[in-house]
């Protein structure tokens, strides 16, 4: 603890009195992120403003040992953000902001502390869409966005965070600026180095800008609500309308009935569909003029409804009406304050496996955990499926349900994390997910970048 003194006190002499917080002149929100998961005691926080600050903190911190957090807007749901006992967090907010715009190459460059909506309205001002997109835009930063290869609503038509980085500035362990802001799609000088650092959260180095790729602006969606009877329904459904609609489909949001119902009861959403089907389809096309393309969107959902694949619907009408629809998939928010304490799964399966493997997790907790409320929904067109399962009534309950739900996801070749990343809370269930050898080759990787251990210690594996 006494390194962690000197570390501090260095960094009291680079630092400005109110980039460097200590003692009670920490606020809580820095000591735990969205996941709950308890963190150590914090010795300081930073602020830094600048590339060369974040260097010249990293390069103390090294020097004298003292362990390093990055956080952003701390709304991670895995706890990789979460202090550990002696730490320095090193804050993102006040790096933030546009710095470039390209409207000729369709790129914006960032600092690594602008907010995810931030950056969408700047796209949208200038005629572009930026395509990442989740329930905390207004508060996650694209600094941590990209540390945890954030997923969300569009990934089946643009892809992850990783699918929309060009480059990035980071700062590794002893201070060293990789400078790689990349604006061409086609770079093919070598390995892409700032590969390791997109989904590695932070333990491998600072990301402190990112240039990301930007998409021709969207104005609106053609949007539907469906029932189905059957995952087999749902399977064809989702093949077909990605073959007619050309790839445009940029959302296809599933909910079983228990989520459906929930969200319409004590969720008190409106119920555009009745409550007693099996399952629940809300997929949309967004494009720069949706009524063009409206006519071939009605025609999936006519042909689905004769197949039989789709045996009721709700087309919207509006943009007040896709809002209503949207408002059922983000009921989640309430319902997970409404049956605290919850168990927030995010796993993903192969697609071809998702309905096998939602009916032996439904198994699963009616034959162990009976009368214990489960949840399912997901983005399924990307293979993600989400589970809120709550309340529980003590620990041990929750680790049982854990380990029965992650056996059921190294059964099927899934992940144990489709977008939140590892961080604290899932590092017991990693090698479910990666193999022996994987994991050697993160260590090594680790070992070569941060040598002495500091940055996020303890996160995604020991």
């Amino acid at each position: 603890m006494s390194s962690n003194v000197e570390a501090i006190n260095a960094l009291r002499s680079i630092l400005a009195a109110d980039e460097l917080l200590t003692g009670d002149a920490i606020s809580d929100k820095y000591r735990q992120d969205w996941s709950g998961e308890k963190g150590g005691d914090l010795s300081a926080v930073v602020l830094p403003r600048s590339t060369e600050a974040v260097s010249q903190i990293l390069r103390i911190c090294n020097e004298h040992g003292c362990p390093v957090v990055p956080q952003g807007g701390l709304t991670g749901l895995a706890g990789g953000a979460t202090p550990i006992d002696g730490c320095v967090a090193i804050s993102m907010e006040r790096m933030n902001g546009i710095l470039e715009l390209d409207g000729v190459s369709g790129t914006m460059t960032v600092w690594a502390g602008t907010p995810l909506q931030v950056m969408q309205e700047a796209a949208q001002k200038a005629g572009f869409f930026f395509a990442l997109d989740l329930g905390a835009r207004g508060s996650c930063q694209i600094g941590g966005n990209i540390s945890t290869n954030a997923g969300g609503n569009r990934v089946i038509r643009y892809g992850m965070a990783r699918d929309l980085v060009l480059g990035l500035e980071v700062v590794l362990a002893d201070g060293t600026v990789l400078t790689m802001l990349n604006k061409m799609v086609k770079n093919n000088s070598g390995p892409d180095i700032k590969q390791a650092f997109i989904g590695a959260e932070g333990t491998l180095g600072v990301i402190t800008k990112a240039v990301v790729k930007l998409h021709p602006q969207v104005n609106g969606a053609n949007t539907a609500l469906m029932a189905l009877e059957s995952f087999e329904g749902v399977e064809k459904l989702l093949v077909y309308a990605q073959q007619q609609l050309s790839g445009q489909v940029s959302a296809f949001e599933v909910m079983w009935n228990d989520y459906y119902k929930e969200a319409t009861t004590d969720g008190g959403i409106r119920a555009p569909l009745p409550a007693d089907y099996p399952i629940y389809v809300l997929m949309d096309q967004q494009s720069a003029n949706p009524q063009v393309q409206a006519a071939q969107f009605e025609a999936v959902l006519e042909h689905a409804l004769e197949e039989g694949w789709v045996v009721d619907a709700a087309v919207a009408q509006s943009h007040a009406d896709a809002e209503a629809f949207w408002e059922l998939r983000d009921a989640i928010a309430e319902l997970l304050q409404a049956y605290a304490p919850t168990i927030n799964f995010d796993i993903s399966f192969p697609i071809s496996s998702i309905g096998r493997c939602v009916e032996t997790l439904k198994d699963v907790m009616s034959s162990k955990f009976d009368g214990i409320r489960a949840m399912f929904f997901g983005h399924v067109g990307d293979g993600n499926i989400h589970v809120v399962v709550g309340p529980f009534p003590d620990e041990a309950t929750g680790l049982a349900i854990e380990t029965a739900f992650y056996e059921v996801v190294r059964n099927n070749e899934g992940s144990v994390s489709a977008e939140h990343g590892i961080g604290l809370h899932k590092k017991p269930w990693l090698p479910y997910s990666r193999s022996a050898a994987e994991l050697h080759t993160l260590k090594v990787m680790k070992q070569a970048l941060d040598p002495r251990n500091i940055l996020n210690p303890g996160k995604i594996q020991d």
